[in-house]
């Protein structure tokens, strides 16, 4: 019993302190610079009531544990005015987060400021600060708003920054300017999206609570990639969480037109395709061998070994060629996310891991596609059908994404590394009512489309921050991000039987079926060193560094006909692969296979690019209230293509098809106008490179719209081949920008700005129509362009009116721009040679891709001790060029789509765990166009979808 007794003291004993300690709270707080935005590092934060405390590290952070009570800090550092910060309440095992604490230069009037807990507990006033004080124009959000917000992912998020509008809801756009012209990078790295062939990464795969802050440079400083026109956005992931987060979230959406509808397209997949990918379902027939027999080989011995290997690939087709009606589910989201930080060995270890999942179906009705050309009398104005397509498709498109980030932190360094995975898989299922007046034979088809699409994306950032010399007045970052890309196409399947009997012909084209195959790495390097010091008794700052950047793809694309030889059918897609109509030996006329890319493939390539880039820049003040920030970059540029046309008179080996060395000089100036007002100028040279698929011979089908892309180094003549349409001598844009903005921040969250900016484009790259092919469109590079534009933004209070609407959000962001293109000489003479009479032709135009005007505008009301946000924001953008017309064929123009969305969110509870959110979006049921356009005629369509009013409801909760 004296030995029970004795453990159990022994027991209770050690017990003791690992309950006090569990009792404890912990105060978690970062202090920054006033002036500058920047993490103050050795501040040193008392506890009056303990006289206990800590001393800011690398990323100006502290952490001091308490026991339960309320308490009163105090924040000192040489130079520095003190900060009392009062009524800090700790709670037993939980964070208390002090965030931004921002410390201001010693003055004589002011020596110290006593602030409340409540007062400074948000993130956007420093946001805001560095706003102020970036080299560049710069917008952005930050980790407290998307909290007060509820925005479950980055694309929701962006859109409320100044400028910025979302592209098929994943894909940013900056200013106006398209893909080509805008750059999403993660945590300062360039990596690839889903599609490999956009600048732009998706941004609905990033949940907000694994998001810092996202930034928006609209000026380039020599820092960034030279591929910068409209502006770079920077998604910048958690190190170190604030606090332990589990968060679950779930999301439905629903649209009347589109879910529950019996109507709907689909066909039978793989098994695993609500995870995103084919299990194999779909794999080649052929293995992916290029030695197969072929027809000529085994028409006269369909029953020898060649035949009946022959015979063994054209029955290992999947019959299935058109899709069934049946009623579809309505979206769905779920997202996980958890992360903290925790003490490890003399330093930090902080974690975040996240999971998103989301499965997403639409249905278009009446869906159009259409090719109009312009009459060959020149007195006849009303354009002419060349092809209508008229029909339904459903698609159903899987995302699941996985993210994982480690930051280890000590005193004077960090080590970060980032894992991103995504899945993506679609199908797309379409029937259609085909007409063509294309080839002087009026005749209508019944087509059928199957397509699935499956894509990858792998990617690891490893990262260092390091801080050196005696006086921490070096910096140093490097980062290394490998990515691994991989999209496949399998079994694209594309039908017709002409309506009037059925039959399948060249006339009303063949039976199809494609197998596309897309691998790409990329690996990025960069290491940047900054050098603190002062310039005429002012902080300044001198900065060099260098990046490196490698690409390679394969691109392959193996496509089959299906000449049907004297079977008749009965308009069933599904019997046309029936045995009894296939070759065999009883049948030797029946359906077989041609393979189209034996003996020649223009679409297998390889292709490879190096970028070095070397830069250096300075930051001082030459003047008071004066600041300059001046650099010059230096890349050069070498890409590489193994390919032929179809014909093979044209082969390159490895051929250098670029080959630049370039620099790219900028300068930033910014007068400051007191606390609250800057004025800002920025000139910059920068570049828009081609990308690997414009850089080609590729022919792309998109098997739904019939449009076929076109490689930009295959030529095209005319007259016999005595007329130069275009050259195939793809070159990179050049673009000189100038900005000029004035800023004022009359309060924390608002601002009000006017800007003006010019930008000259020499050889703007645009998507042309291919004359010699219809429905075919080709990157050319176009005349020299300008755009010239104006933007005024505002975010304001309505208290303004009355101290009762301080909750009360206005906001806005318009945008007028007016853009010219100098045309090429074959351009223009084409448009001379296919006037109307009574046209007078200019020689400039509109710029492909430019919209003339774009506003953004909302009324928000925003209450966060109740938990209440909600927001009508509307958004238009002017009719866009988006194909440039060539010869007969006019120019397709966009129509402006008025999207107007109603955002609601909801926080419950005493520590806001329960958030619920809605969405309606497209209140106005708007439909979204493209119309050709051609003088004294009326438009014409050239694509219609109705993407119809989605509501969507979304519940999460933090644990």
């Amino acid at each position: 019993m004296k030995k029970i007794f004795v453990a159990l003291t022994i027991l209770v004993c050690a017990a003791i302190p690992q309950l006090v300690f569990a009792q404890q709270g912990t105060i978690r707080g970062n202090i920054i610079d006033e002036g500058l935005g920047e993490p103050l590092i050795g501040v040193s934060v008392l506890v009056k009531e303990t006289q206990t405390g800590a001393v800011t590290d690398f990323d100006g952070a502290f952490e001091i544990k308490l026991a339960p009570g309320t308490y009163t800090l105090v924040a000192s550092f040489i130079s520095f005015n003190k900060l009392e910060i009062s009524g800090v309440e700790v709670r037993p095992g939980e964070v208390t987060l002090l965030s931004d604490l921002k410390l201001a230069e010693t003055t004589e009037e002011l020596e110290s400021v006593v602030v409340t807990a409540q007062a400074i507990r948000t993130t956007e006033a420093a946001l805001m600060t560095v706003k102020r004080n970036a080299a560049n124009m710069i917008d952005g959000i930050s980790a407290s708003t998307f909290r007060k917000i509820g925005d479950s992912d980055a694309a929701s998020a962006i859109k409320r920054v100044t400028g910025v509008s979302i592209e098929g809801g994943k894909y940013v756009y900056i200013r106006g300017l398209g893909d080509r012209y805008t750059k999403t990078v993660l945590n300062g790295v360039d990596i690839p999206g889903l599609d490999p062939d956009r600048n732009s990464i998706q941004m609905d795969i990033f949940p907000t609570n694994v998001v810092d802050n996202i930034i928006v440079s609209k000026s380039f400083t020599s820092n960034l990639p030279a591929d910068f026109t409209g502006g770079v956005v920077d998604i910048e992931t958690k190190d170190f969480p604030e606090e332990k987060t589990f968060k679950v979230s779930l999301s439905g959406g629903y649209n009347p037109s589109m879910h529950f509808n019996s109507n709907y397209l689909k066909v039978d997949g793989s098994g695993t395709d609500f995870l995103g990918f084919d299990n194999g379902y779909r794999d080649i027939p052929t293995g992916g061998r290029t030695d197969i027999p072929q027809y000529a080989q085994v028409v006269g011995n369909p029953n020898g070994p060649t035949g009946q290997e022959y015979q063994s690939i054209l029955r290992g087709f999947n019959p299935t060629m058109g899709g069934q009606r049946s009623s579809n589910l309505m979206d769905l989201s779920l997202g996980l996310s958890f992360g903290n930080q925790v003490d490890a060995g003399n330093g930090k270890l902080g974690y975040n891991f996240a999971l998103t999942y989301s499965n997403e179906t639409t249905y278009f009705e009446g869906a159009e596609y259409n090719l109009y050309g312009k009459p060959s009398n020149a007195g006849e104005y009303e354009l002419t059908p060349l092809e209508r397509q008229v029909g339904d498709y459903g698609v159903n498109n899987v995302l699941l994404g996985g993210m994982a980030g480690l930051a280890y932190k000590t005193g004077m360094s960090k080590y970060k590394l980032n894992f991103l995975r995504l899945q993506n898989g679609e199908s797309k299922v379409g029937q259609f009512d085909f007409e063509s007046n294309n080839v002087g034979t009026v005749y209508g088809a019944d087509q059928y489309n199957i397509e699935y699409s499956e894509r990858s994306l792998t990617n690891i950032l490893l990262s260092g921050e390091h801080k050196l010399g005696p006086t921490n007045d070096w910096e140093l970052n490097w980062k290394l991000s490998p990515t691994r890309s991989v999209i496949e196409d399998p079994d694209v399947r594309v039908l017709r039987f002409r309506d009037i009997n059925n039959s399948i012909s060249t006339e009303v084209g063949l039976p199809e079926r494609i197998w596309r195959n897309l691998d790409e790495d990329n690996v990025v390097g960069k290491v940047d060193l900054t050098k603190n010091y002062t310039f005429r008794d002012q902080a300044a700052k001198f900065g060099f560094g260098t990046s490196y950047t490698y690409k390679q793809r394969d691109f392959l694309i193996q496509s089959f006909q299906f000449p049907v030889g004297n079977t008749t059918f009965t308009g069933d897609p599904n019997a046309v692969f029936d045995e009894e109509n296939l070759f065999s030996a009883d049948n030797t006329n029946g359906v077989r296979y041609d393979p189209l890319f034996i003996p020649n493939n223009p679409n297998e390539y390889n292709a490879s690019i190096n970028n070095l880039g070397v830069y250096v820049n300075t930051e001082i003040n030459p003047f008071d209230n004066l600041k300059a920030i001046v650099g010059v970059r230096m890349e050069k540029y070498e890409q590489y293509y193994t390919g032929s046309n179809q014909t093979k008179t044209i082969v390159f080996d490895n051929e250098k098809v670029l080959d630049d060395i370039d620099f790219f000089p900028t300068l930033n100036l910014i007068y400051d106008m007191g606390e609250t007002q800057n004025l800002r100028f920025s000139y910059s040279r920068t570049i828009a490179r081609p990308s690997f698929k414009e850089m080609s011979f590729a022919e792309i089908l998109d098997p739904i719209t019939g449009r076929t892309f076109i490689g930009g180094l295959f030529p095209e003549t005319t007259n016999g081949g005595s007329e130069t349409l275009w050259d195939g001598n793809l070159q990179s844009t050049r673009i000189h920008n100038l900005d000029a903005r004035w800023e004022l921040f009359p309060k924390r969250g608002e601002i009000l700005s006017a800007s003006a900016f010019y930008k000259k484009f020499a050889a703007p790259i645009e998507m042309v129509q291919f004359l010699s092919d219809p429905g075919a469109f080709q990157p050319r590079n176009v005349g020299d362009g300008q755009v010239t534009g104006v933007e005024l933004e505002v975010r304001k209070s309505l208290d303004i009116i009355t101290p009762a609407a301080e909750n009360f959000f206005f906001n806005a962001n318009v945008t007028f721009t007016k853009s010219s293109i100098q045309m090429s000489e074959s351009e223009l003479r084409s448009r001379e040679l296919s006037a109307r009479e009574g046209e007078e032709i200019s020689s400039t135009r509109d710029m492909a891709g430019q919209a003339p005007y774009i506003v953004n505008t909302g009324l928000a009301y925003e209450n966060w001790e109740s938990g209440w946000e909600a927001g009508v924001y509307y958004n238009v953008q002017g009719s866009t060029l988006s194909y440039v017309g060539f010869g007969n064929r006019t120019d397709t123009y966009t129509v402006p789509f008025h999207s107007l969305n109603l955002n609601v969110n909801k926080t419950f509870g005493a520590d806001e765990k329960f958030q619920t959110g809605l969405k309606v979006s497209n209140l106005l049921n708007d439909k979204k166009e493209e119309v050709f356009r051609s003088y004294n005629a009326q438009d014409q369509i050239f694509t219609s979808l109705s993407p119809g009013t989605k509501i969507s409801l979304k519940l999460a909760y933090t644990f």
